[in-house]
């Protein structure tokens, strides 16, 4: 019987072998494509397996979300971003024959419809910039809401800090750490904390951290809450860790994440920004969350010229 099952895999093993060849010499293109979608599909389950043997990690020693350690954390936030995604497809692929419609759809919206696991590595840093400068066309409107509320605030002196950070992010200026967090307690109660944003500035934040505006205000309010808490979660997780501990897929992954178009940074400047960002972050209490929101556009806006 040993012999037999083994005989079956060299037999298989020669055949997938000549299938490949022919498809490499007869259809380059196409095989491409498919070699990337199969080689998607092993991440993907390889991911699912992960994911799973995290949860029931959890299960089995009462662990929650905010206590994993930063990679389990990131893994987590990641595969149900990507489940979320895959989730279209599998809906439309219910109806008898739709499957055939399912692949001409992801052969031409692989942005929109694939995760970066069937991306070619061209289109992981086109696509990467796509979504950058999406983003990026909401930070004028969000900087502007900023100034139109500053006569809002009570007390002068963070009148003029909120002022002059406005000012040089305007100007060009990449803000340090400490002027940011000058103005912690604009951003607690009116008009700043995260129960009190206009829907305005609702929708333009989420478009800022790549979650859809066509919800109602009282759904944006509550998914920017919950991302922005995981991203706080992640923080303190990383810290933990820290950063001289990530590999550079992990450190542009975690800049891109909050805010940072790190697909064209140096990783020592990356690994600058991110622990700038940490410094804020973790000087940050819960009822400060809508300025970590903000954070995203405040810091990166300017750095290392990628305001352009």
């Amino acid at each position: 019987m040993k012999s037999l099952i083994s005989y079956v895999v060299t037999k298989t093993k020669a055949i997938n072998g000549k299938y490949h060849r022919f498809l490499s010499r007869h259809f380059p293109r196409f095989y491409v494509l498919y070699t990337i979608f199969m080689k998607g599909l092993q991440m993907f389950w390889a991911d699912a397996k992960k994911a799973r043997r995290i949860k029931t990690n959890m299960w089995k020693h009462n662990i929650k979300f905010h206590q994993l350690p930063y990679r389990e954390m990131e893994h987590l936030r990641q595969f149900r971003q990507d489940v979320t995604k895959c989730l279209f497809l599998g809906i439309i692929s219910i109806p008898p024959f739709a499957n055939y419609l399912v692949f001409l759809l992801m052969y031409l919206f692989p942005r929109q419809l694939l995760i970066k696991h069937f991306w070619t590595p061209k289109q992981q840093i086109d696509f990467l910039d796509i979504y950058h400068a999406l983003r990026k066309q909401s930070h004028s409107e969000i900087i502007s809401y900023l100034e139109s509320v500053i006569p809002l605030i009570s007390d002068a002196g963070l009148r003029w800090h909120l002022t002059e950070l406005c000012s040089k992010i305007q100007n060009g200026t990449h803000p340090a750490a400490q002027d940011i967090l000058a103005l912690r307690e604009c951003f607690c109660n009116h008009p700043l904390g995260i129960n009190q944003l206009q829907p305005l500035q609702l929708k333009a934040l989420s478009r800022a951290m790549l979650l859809t505006p066509y919800l109602p205000p009282p759904w944006l309010r509550r998914r920017l809450k919950t991302h922005t808490t995981v991203i706080h979660q992640l923080d303190s997780a990383l810290a933990k860790l820290g950063i001289g501990q990530l590999t550079t897929q992990e450190v542009k992954s975690a800049c891109y994440l909050r805010g940072l178009n790190s697909t064209h940074v140096a990783e020592d400047r990356c690994r600058t920004w991110l622990g700038e960002w940490l410094k804020i972050s973790c000087s940050m209490k819960e009822t400060e969350l809508s300025l970590l929101l903000h954070n995203v556009v405040l810091l990166s806006t300017n750095y290392l010229g990628t305001r352009r």
